[in-house]
């Protein structure tokens, strides 16, 4: 395909037919054939003895059925999902495999092991991602990472992803229809890795522009994701219009009223500004955008807008019956914007801003914002169902507004912030929450289930956990899961290895925090946003025995990995303690103290990060990696790396250290060199020596273990 931003049109050099000759597949066929492509990219050979079966079901809700005898394996599935996701089952439970972000765990045998399963889930979509997904984990992610993540999809029963690649390739074409210029189009962009604020009305022209040839490479990275996601079966959530314009526009058409937000500490001229709702402009921009989408990739049936995300609305706190007249209005723009690009089109916004922000919707006003909207139009994704219990205090905000006042919702999790890869979640909780809402009234209108990190490649046994959570309509006995889990990912457990995760089901995955990091991570306590973790003593003791396992699980990566983590992330933690005992020597005058304490310290991390250095996903390098292979010339090389380090450090306004990463070479290059600098006698340099090192960063090189398995071992027996 060859693309023409300039004229905002596709020149189609070739095309994907459907053949018109004898032989064409059936759709049960291309489901199966779709369902073992997946299957076999997983094993990496070809899935012998494998039947597949596509089936029809009396109801909306997907189903599967396993049978495995003689060594032959049978599955059956109501969709390709359903299909993917039996086997998923059926490689953990049966073959004692798994297959993560990690790695795999694959000891298969050229013989099926027996085995029986059937199940239902309850829930008609399985949402997956976050809008910000898009910015802390995937901003420059090829096709063939992004085919990886696909087929963890559908191996987690994922039939909902959100869809937000080349969005501004699109919103390009709009804005050149209605008259500006590219640059002034360009300037309203932010960097890559920020643009799921730009999308949600956070923020504009931060770390940009992006050049035409980004455009082109996610237009067509698009199409590719989307024909993947039919192929499996999946809805695709796509972005649509949420009213915000850039200054331009604005500028052209100074009769246009509008309102400036605020968000994240920014500077005014970053700032969004939102149309008015009873302006003309946001149906005739709104259904522009559909529009284009649709033209460029095709329908599509869900679209994305969220209006006020953590943000404020325009208007006199004061005046409740002003401010219910505007979200009613606002809630009827956005659903009329919507509808006039694709009258099937069904409305979806996330619902994280009415816990987020819940003394602001109260009931009143959001039944205001829903009121002028059909229920069959609107899905809410009641976003963070984790969050009321651990961090706001509050009713969960289903039971708040009543299962949201007969609106279509989906019941999800946000496990993890910005992020950042220290473990933490509540394990007991995610295995049991959502069975409450689904035996409630406010189950009438349920219709999904998922979950929205807004960052992934961590803390990977949570996800698996809301997998299956994703299937159940009871809840999980997390004694017999846990081992199931152990005995997948590492090829067994035994009564040591269970000890070790009790351990650790009482101490990190007891617990949810927004910003688990260390201290060390942040230089000085975060006042706005206080750091936590439960990397306490009970995680201490897991790592011993956990480590003890090596001979009993060495033939499993994925014990590899952990054990690399844990004993990794105990040293960042005992290094902690040695920097909080430095930072109070030196404010009580000690200096001598403070640098014995600050060299301990540096010690331990330093051999953290050469542990993790062995690690397959927590290494800065990964990170960098796809930065610079996104960029088609030195100069963007440049920026793009520097647009992807700055998020992971800096980030823009007062989110600084928001998306702390306990990485390889960040730990070295970044956070040890931050230390010194901030005990040096010129602390005052800190600021531009981090610009300076996100503009061109240090990168040294480390030697890792020759056995860091081993290494590990030693490690934590002497800092016991």
């Amino acid at each position: 395909m060859k693309f023409n931003l300039k004229k905002g049109v596709i020149l189609l050099a070739a095309t994907a037919l459907v053949s018109l000759a004898a032989g064409c597949t059936s759709p049960k066929n291309n489901a199966t054939e779709a369902a073992r492509a997946v299957i076999e990219r997983t094993i990496e050979r070809p899935a012998e003895k494998l039947d597949l079966r596509l089936v029809t079901t009396a109801d909306s809700l997907d189903r599967y059925a396993i049978h495995a005898s003689e060594g032959r394996l049978r599955i059956e599935g109501s969709s390709v999902t359903a299909l993917c996701y039996a086997f998923n089952r059926y490689l953990k439970e049966a073959c004692h495999s798994m297959v993560t972000w990690s790695g795999k765990n694959l000891p298969l045998t050229d013989r099926w092991p027996d085995y029986e399963e059937q199940g239902t889930s309850p829930y008609r979509l399985r949402y997956f991602l976050n809008v910000v997904t898009f910015g802390y984990t995937t901003p420059y992610w090829d096709w063939e990472r992004w085919s990886k993540e696909l087929d963890w999809m559908a191996l987690h029963g994922v039939n909902l992803p959100l869809a937000t690649v080349a969005s501004e390739a699109i919103a390009r074409r709009v804005w050149l229809k209605l008259g500006l210029t590219e640059e002034e189009i360009d300037s309203f962009f932010t960097g890559a890795a920020h643009l799921p604020w730009h999308r949600m009305g956070n923020l504009n022209g931060f770390d940009g522009p992006l050049p035409e040839s980004w455009h082109e490479a996610q237009l067509e990275l698009q199409h590719r994701i989307l024909d993947r996601m039919h192929e499996l079966g999946m809805e695709p959530v796509a972005p649509a219009f949420a009213g915000f314009v850039p200054p331009a526009f604005l500028a052209r058409h100074p009769d246009v009223t509008y309102n400036r937000l605020e968000w994240g500490g920014f500077p005014s001229e970053y700032n969004a500004c939102v149309l008015a709702p009873d302006s003309p402009w946001f149906e005739k921009i709104g259904a522009l955008f559909i529009q284009e989408w649709e033209a460029e990739f095709g329908k599509a049936r869900y679209f994305l807008s969220d209006s006020f995300n953590e943000m404020k609305l325009p208007i006199d706190p004061a005046d409740t019956a002003a401010k219910h007249r505007l979200l009613a209005d606002y809630g009827q723009a956005i659903h009329r914007s919507i509808k006039a690009g694709d009258p099937d089109a069904v409305w979806v916004t996330q619902g994280w801003t009415f816990g987020y922000q819940h003394d602001f919707w109260d009931r009143e006003s959001l039944q205001a914002l829903l009121s002028r909207v059909p229920d069959r139009d609107l899905i809410i994704i009641d976003l963070g169902n984790d969050y009321p219990k651990w961090i706001w205090h509050t009713e969960q905000t289903w039971k708040v507004h009543d299962g949201f006042y007969g609106k279509q919702w989906i019941y999800s999790y946000v496990p993890n912030f910005g992020g950042k890869t220290l473990p933490t979640g509540d394990l007991a909780m995610y295995a049991s929450g959502s069975v409450e809402a689904l035996e409630s009234p406010a189950a009438r209108t349920l219709v999904g289930f998922g979950s929205a990190p807004e960052g992934i490649e961590n803390n990977e046994v949570v996800y698996e956990l809301l997998g299956d959570m994703g299937w159940s309509r009871q809840a999980i006995d997390l004694d017999r899961w846990t081992e199931s889990y152990c005995t997948a990912r590492y090829g067994g457990c035994d009564s040591t290895m269970l000890a070790a995760w009790q351990l650790l089901r009482r101490s990190v995955y007891a617990s949810l925090y927004s910003y688990p990091r260390f201290t060390w991570q942040t230089v000085d306590p975060d006042s706005r946003r206080p750091n936590g973790h439960a990397l306490n003593d009970d995680f201490g003791q897991a790592v011993k025995p956990f480590l003890d396992g090596a001979d009993r699980y060495a033939t499993s990566p994925l014990y590899r990995n952990d054990a690399l983590e844990f004993a990794a992330l105990w040293l960042g933690e005992v290094a902690d303690r040695h920097y909080t005992v430095a930072r109070e020597a030196r404010e009580a005058g000690n200096r001598t103290k403070a640098a014995e304490e600050l060299d301990r310290c540096i010690e331990l991390l330093t051999e953290a990060d050469r542990l993790l250095d062995s690690h397959p996903v927590y290494r800065l390098d990964e990170w960098v990696g796809y930065a610079e292979k996104a960029a088609p010339t030195d100069s963007l090389r440049q920026r793009y790396t520097a647009n992807a380090l700055r998020l992971i450090t800096t980030w823009g306004g007062f989110q600084e250290d928001y998306a702390a990463r306990f990485w390889s070479g960040l730990i070295r290059d970044y956070y040890i060199p931050r230390l010194k600098i901030y005990f040096s006698e010129h602390p005052e340099r800190l600021d531009a020596w981090e610009e300076e090192w996100i503009q061109s960063p240090r990168r040294t090189a480390t030697q890792p273990y020759d056995d860091p398995i081993e290494a590990a071992r030693q490690l934590i027996a002497s800092i016991e």
